[in-house]
This record gives C-alpha cells, sequence and structure tokens, in this order.
C-alpha cells in the first residue's frame, strides 16, 4: 500500500511540475558568431559560424532544424512551384525563379557541421537542414555548432538578392544557415515558401569581408573603422539581443547620418541618384518624428541605432533596419518607411510569429502608422483607418476570406492573405478602441509592449494584456474576428411612432458587438444610448461623453428593443456614429423618421 501510494505521489508531482512547465514563459536563446568572404565577382561567398545554442525549454532536444532560404531561389523550389501555382502569383515572382541559370540562382550548401566537436548526420531537405544530434541537449544545456558553407546570392526576386532593380548590389537578408525556432509548440522548421519569418532571440557577432569599393550597412553596431585587406574590407557588426541580421551593401550608396530621439543614431543608405536625393534628405527629419512617436505611443526603441536603405523589392522589417525601395515619390517613400519603423515595435521587438499570426505584426504597423503619419504630416482625417475597413468589407463581401488563423502560407490566395493580414489586422486594433474605449486602447499597447518586448506573444497574450487594463472579457472579441470568419451586420429594423417610442435592433451577422446609438430627436437635442454586451461582463469608459447605458443585449438574441424616454419623438437614428464597428452593411445603420 505504501508504494501505492508513492507511486501516485510521484505522477502526481510529475503532473503538476508538467503543469507548471506548460503555462511559464520560456524561450531558447543562440547566440552567433559568424565570418563570410564576399566574391563580388561570381556572387559567391564562403561562411564560418559558431553557434552557441542555450535549451531554455523543459524538454530534452534530439534534433535541430536549419533555415536555409537561399535555397528557395531555385527551379523547382516549393517558393517557385507556389509562385507559378497560386491563384493571383506575385508579379515580383511570378515564373522568374523556374528561369533562373546555374551562375543566378541561390544556395547555402553546408560542407561541415559539428556539436562539441563531433561530427552530426544532416540532409539538405530544400530551404530546411534537418539535423540529428548526437548529443541531446538537456534542459538547462547549452551547446557550440560549428559549421562551414558555400552560398551564392540569386539574382533579386524576392526581398534578398544581387542586382535588383534599382540597382542596388547585395541585399542580403536571410543569408546565413539560421536556427529555427523551437517554442511551447514545438519546432518551427517551415519551408521558405513565401511569406516572413519567426526566430531565435540571441546575440549576433558578424564579419563581412568584402571589395573595399563597397559600402555596407545594416543590422547591429559597426565596431570601429573597415579593415582593409589585399583589396577588401573586413566590416564588423555587433548585435545584441536581436531574432535575425541583415545587410546591404553598393559601392554607390550615399550614407547619411542623422540624430533620432533618445540619442539614436539614424542611417540612411541610398543610391547616389540625382532624381531620389532630394526626397531621401527629406526624409530624415520625419523619421526621426515617427520614432519619436512611436516611443511615446508604444514604449522607447531600445537600440542605439536604425538603418533605413533602399534595397529589396518593396518594404521589409529587420534587426535595427528596414530595406524599401527608394524610387518612389515622397508621399511613398514617407509612408514605406513610417509602415516599416512601426515594425521594429511589431514584430521585431514584439516578436510574434509571423507564418503563424501575419496579422499581429502587419495589423498592428498598419494601426500605429496611420496614427503616426497624421502626426508628422498635420493631417487631421477623421477616421485614419478608413482604408482598412474598406480593404477589410472587400475582403468580407469576396466569398474568399479565410480566418486569420489560417498560416499565411497557406491561404488560397495572395490578396486574401493581404487583406486578411494588413487591412482586417489593422481593424481588429482599430476596433478594439471602439470595444474597450481609447484610452484603455492606448494603455493596453503600452503595457503589451512592457510586458512582451524581447519575448514571442501570441494573439492570446495580446487580448489577456487588454483584458487586465480594462476590465472587460475581451476573449470572443479575439476568438470570432480571428479563428472564423463571422461577420458584423446590425440593422434598425424598425422605429414606433408616438410619444413612446420604440427603437427595433436586429443582429444580421453571427458576431456580436456592444453598441453605440445616437438618437435625433424632433426637439433638435440628440441622446447617446450604450448597449453593452452581455458577455463582455462590463462597459467600456464614457471618456467624456454623455451617454446613457441601457440593459445589456445578449449574443444568443438576435433581435433588442430600446424605448425612449416618455415625449421625446425620435427623428433619426445611427448605429455607431464614430465608425470603427466593421459592420458590413452600413446602409442599414441609420433610419430616418418621416415627421
Amino acid at each position: 500500500m505504501k508504494k501505492i501510494i508513492w507511486f501516485l505521489a510521484v505522477i502526481g508531482s510529475s503532473l503538476s511540475m508538467s503543469a507548471q512547465n506548460s503555462t511559464a514563459y520560456w524561450q531558447q536563446k543562440v547566440d552567433y558568431k559568424i565570418e563570410i568572404d564576399m566574391d563580388v565577382e561570381s556572387w559567391q561567398y564562403k561562411g564560418k559560424q559558431r553557434l552557441t545554442y542555450t535549451n531554455n525549454s523543459p524538454d530534452t532536444l534530439y534534433k535541430v532544424f536549419y533555415h536555409l532560404y537561399f535555397n528557395a531561389f531555385q527551379p523547382g523550389s516549393e517558393m517557385d512551384v507556389r509562385s507559378r501555382t497560386v491563384l493571383d502569383p506575385d508579379p515580383r515572382v511570378g515564373d522568374r525563379i523556374s528561369k533562373l541559370s546555374p551562375s543566378e540562382i541561390g544556395y547555402i550548401k553546408p560542407n561541415v557541421l559539428t556539436q562539441d566537436g563531433q561530427n552530426v548526420k544532416y540532409e539538405v531537405v530544400g530551404t530546411v537542414l534537418e539535423v540529428l544530434l548526437p548529443i541531446p541537449i538537456l534542459p538547462g544545456a547549452s551547446t557550440l555548432f560549428d559549421m562551414e558553407w558555400d552560398a551564392q546570392v540569386p539574382v533579386q526576386i524576392r526581398r534578398s538578392g544581387r542586382n535588383n532593380r534599382e540597382g542596388v548590389a547585395l541585399s542580403m537578408a536571410q543569408w546565413f544557415p539560421k536556427l529555427a525556432e523551437y517554442d511551447f509548440q514545438g519546432w518551427h522548421a517551415d519551408p521558405y515558401i513565401y511569406r516572413e519569418f519567426y526566430g531565435v532571440w540571441g546575440d549576433y557577432d558578424v564579419q563581412i569581408s568584402i571589395d573595399k569599393s563597397y559600402v555596407v550597412g545594416g543590422t547591429g553596431y559597426l565596431q570601429g573603422e573597415p579593415v582593409s585587406r589585399r583589396g577588401k574590407k573586413t566590416w564588423r557588426f555587433v548585435a545584441p539581443n536581436v531574432h535575425d541580421f541583415t545587410w546591404a551593401a553598393d559601392p554607390d550608396y550615399i550614407h547619411d547620418t542623422y540624430p533620432g530621439p533618445n540619442g539614436v543614431e539614424l542611417n540612411f543608405y541610398y543610391k547616389n541618384d540625382p532624381e531620389i536625393i532630394d526626397n531621401w534628405k527629406r526624409l530624415q527629419p520625419q523619421t526621426a518624428e515617427v520614432m519619436a512617436y512611436f516611443n511615446k505611443h508604444i514604449g522607447n526603441y531600445p537600440y542605439k541605432q536604425y538603418s533605413v536603405i533602399q534595397a529589396g523589392d518593396g518594404g521589409m522589417e529587420y534587426g535595427m533596419c528596414t530595406f524599401i525601395t527608394g524610387t518612389r515619390k515622397y508621399g511613398s517613400l514617407l509612408g514605406v518607411t513610417v509602415h516599416e519603423l512601426a515594425h521594429s515595435w511589431f514584430h521585431f521587438l514584439l516578436a510574434n510569429n509571423e507564418g503563424k499570426h501575419p496579422w499581429m505584426d502587419e495589423g498592428f504597423a498598419e494601426y500605429i502608422g496611420e496614427l503616426a503619419l497624421d502626426a508628422v504630416t498635420g493631417k487631421v482625417r477623421e477616421n485614419p483607418f478608413s482604408g482598412q475597413y474598406r480593404g477589410y468589407r472587400m475582403l468580407a463581401g469576396s466569398g474568399a476570406e479565410e480566418p486569420q488563423t489560417t498560416h499565411a502560407d497557406r491561404f488560397h490566395s495572395n490578396r486574401a492573405s493581404g487583406l486578411a493580414a494588413y487591412h482586417k489586422g489593422g481593424v481588429f486594433v482599430a476596433q478594439l478602441g471602439y470595444v474597450m474605449g481609447q484610452e484603455n486602447l492606448q494603455e493596453t499597447i503600452k503595457r503589451y509592449f512592457k510586458e512582451w518586448a524581447f519575448k514571442h506573444p501570441t494573439p492570446n497574450d495580446f487580448i489577456r494584456v487588454a483584458e487586465k487594463v480594462s476590465g472587460l472579457e475581451l476573449d470572443w472579441y479575439l476568438m470570432d474576428w480571428t479563428q472564423t470568419t463571422k461577420t458584423i451586420d446590425y440593422s434598425i429594423s424598425n422605429v414606433s411612432a408616438g410619444d413612446s417610442a420604440i427603437i427595433s435592433l436586429e443582429r444580421i451577422g453571427a458576431m456580436a458587438m456592444p453598441i453605440d446609438l445616437l438618437v435625433s430627436y424632433a426637439d433638435g437635442t440628440e441622446e447617446l444610448f450604450y448597449i453593452p454586451l452581455q458577455m463582455m461582463r462590463g462597459e467600456k469608459p464614457d471618456e467624456g461623453a454623455k451617454r446613457t447605458v441601457v440593459k445589456d443585449w445578449a449574443w444568443a438574441s438576435p433581435v433588442y428593443d430600446l424605448q425612449v424616454p416618455v415625449g421625446k419623438k425620435v427623428k433619426r437614428v445611427e448605429i455607431d456614429p464614430s465608425g470603427l464597428m466593421a459592420d458590413i452593411n452600413e446602409d442599414n445603420n441609420i433610419y430616418s423618421v418621416d415627421l
């Protein structure tokens, strides 16, 4: 009997520890020391990498995975096939990969890989290196991986590569063997098919040897002046606590610096092209203003440099820098810079898994970017997010919408993916201000940054912060908006005449919301009614607006009757005068009474 009791006690203790480990936050750590030697004639380079990996998980790891992103730029790769078979191919890619010659493709070919000095077995599977470990990595343990590899920079197709359409020589994103992330959901060894990234936090020490005529900029802090030897310069950068390292190089770069807020140095790298120089000079002080806006409304940018680099194929965020195309009208140049700079918070510092939740970084960047644009340009827009609302309504009415929980690579079309991430994602944030109040939303964003910067937050982590700030129950909002394609559609079905009018409302859509209802009376007065949503278990603050709070509306009830004060004749009724509720049919949101 004692043995049975002892056994049950051990099992109970084990289960308790397991439950605790499954709920306590942890994240892995990886530190890189990388040296590469670039040949700008052949566009090939040799690399050496020492990687210190610390397993902070509760699990013993018997294998690891590396991303070999450049392998995507080869005929027959998953990126190639997907780009040619998706419903609406991205014109930047199309069938270009399928036509690359051997000297134009990209590749990363590991030659040597050891773990703590022992050779390891590995297999290259497309853009993923599968590694079987001779030495399992125990919880709390660290191990050293040493790798040597050969690589070729592809012709610029998507984000990275050589000789982009604006003549930039090297856009070096996703250029090194990068360890995949392991988190509470396990390994994320996703192939590089199309979209975005997820990486392990750590420190980088990178040395780049390249032709002496080239100017190099990117992630990290340059360590002294580049060292010249045999026609090349070696640039050394150190980047603490980042989850990626990116750089660009060109012999014709102009490199300007501009003082940013809190002692941050802003760097600008752009081609020496007379047609764009004025715009790039004009961009610099406004970039500083935008960073100051984000510091105030999200939280302070924690690094001491940020670089805006003419490179890549559009706009893409990286650690301490962004790649943007630079031959643009000024409004477009400023707009893309604002959006990509916003990504330094969402998702670089708040490093959500972009593959699983692309709407978190794109939607948040859209939201805060629109506000920042208004602030630095002096615009006064009644609804800065009207473009996001139009895009979302277009998606909702297209018949092609998929839940935002769909993996970024697996949307049936690029259009559906983009609208879900950028537009529906932006509406998620703006509409949350309608649900919980604008002051609560602003406080939520700041607290979210304070609690989750330098970590890997999930959608639930954000909504829990919102609940703590507001005191409201908001899981219904996260679930219905992101995990389903349910829509919001409320209507005013009738207003009865007489001295004690009744306003009849109907919920047509499957997604419920609290309702702001503005009633205009025949005597020229107005009254704002607030109908709480029962499952919110509370009301948003009035924030100084005089309103009448009435009884809750339960989700299961499709209709709701509101009796106006005796003696008041209703002239007009409007659902959501703010326009921040994403009702898909606004035509039935206003009701006028013939008096």
